[in-house]
């Protein structure tokens, strides 16, 4: 069970992104800076008390996930686009996970409203002692329900302190998984709606890194600054390489590079459709208890 510190900083933690994220919504639109997006998103999340749990997710139609503005990145919001905004916060290690998704074409209302209505489904259902399948069959059916379907091998997932993924996994169909939610524990649901083939693959695009370990030998004096920076500032949550140019200027990339090569970091690819299809995505942070979920973030208020 979660003592009353940890509530009150999960509580606070999620009003900061229910108001980030309704601020972001109304701010981005075809040809805005996805660099500006970031940091505002980023920057936004400072200012009102928590530190970001990962980079600002900027993922635009067949991007599923893993995209943060690159170090003096150009890339522009498209018209006519599908944009997940995947953003997470932080009180002393208290991690909000949370999406919503926009689009700019009423082609794609429905792909969104698919995504946004199974949350809505998961969250009516998720309560101490239900099995996760029980909740990835029900997304399935609600997307399935539009014309669409869940992309299987993206999954929400058990949070704890400074854990953005603590072990256990919510899919987005029935995976045959018995295991159940517990009293108290803390959950990231975040179904995923597409028109393509419900999969994702690995693009070769790397925006977003994790620390594995700091016992590197023979790392450059630079390498070896940063992986003590990299420890300090983000302990083992996800960060972007423009998170360190204020410290470590034009060698940023390099240094980044040496230290993905030697194995002291983690580089998530940036995940694609396999089959070219957009993707609509909704997520939202709960804690459980025996007599439901309460949703931290309150996405499903953001849109709808």
């Amino acid at each position: 069970m979660l003592d009353e510190d940890a509530l009150r900083k999960y509580r606070q933690a999620g009003d900061i992104i229910h108001r980030v994220l309704k601020h972001a919504i109304d701010k981005v639109h075809p040809g805005m800076g996805i660099l500006e997006l970031c940091n505002m998103i980023e920057g936004e999340i400072r200012e009102n008390g928590a530190l970001p749990a990962f980079p600002a997710n900027i993922d635009i139609n067949n991007v599923a996930a893993h995209y943060t503005a690159k170090i003096g990145d150009e890339a522009v919001i498209p018209p006519n686009s599908v944009v997940k905004i995947d953003i997470g916060a932080h009180i002393d290690g208290y991690i909000i996970d949370s999406a919503v998704t926009v689009y700019f074409n009423n082609a794609y209302s429905m792909l969104t409203k698919a995504a946004w209505t199974a949350l809505k489904n998961a969250l009516d259902t998720a309560r101490a002692g239900v099995e996760l399948s029980r909740i990835g069959a029900i997304v399935d059916k609600t997307i399935s329900s539009f014309g669409f379907r869940p992309i299987r091998n993206l999954t929400g997932h058990l949070i704890s302190r400074y854990r953005l993924h603590a072990g256990k996994s919510v899919p987005n169909y029935d995976d045959g998984n018995r295991v159940k939610m517990l009293n108290g524990e803390v959950y990231a649901i975040e179904p995923f709606a597409t028109n393509g083939r419900g999969m994702v693959t690995d693009a070769p695009e790397v925006t977003i890194y994790m620390l594995l370990r700091t016992n590197v030998k023979k790392l450059t004096a630079e390498a070896n600054l940063a992986l003590d920076y990299i420890s300090r500032n983000f302990n083992q949550l996800p960060f972007t390489p423009r998170w360190l140019v204020g410290e470590f200027k034009d060698k940023t990339m390099s240094i980044i590079d040496e230290l993905t090569r030697r194995g002291a970091l983690y580089g998530y690819n940036v995940l694609m459709e396999s089959g070219n299809g957009f993707v609509a995505q909704f997520e939202d942070t709960v804690i459980v208890t025996e007599d439901g979920v309460e949703p931290l973030a309150r996405v499903l208020e953001l849109t709808g």
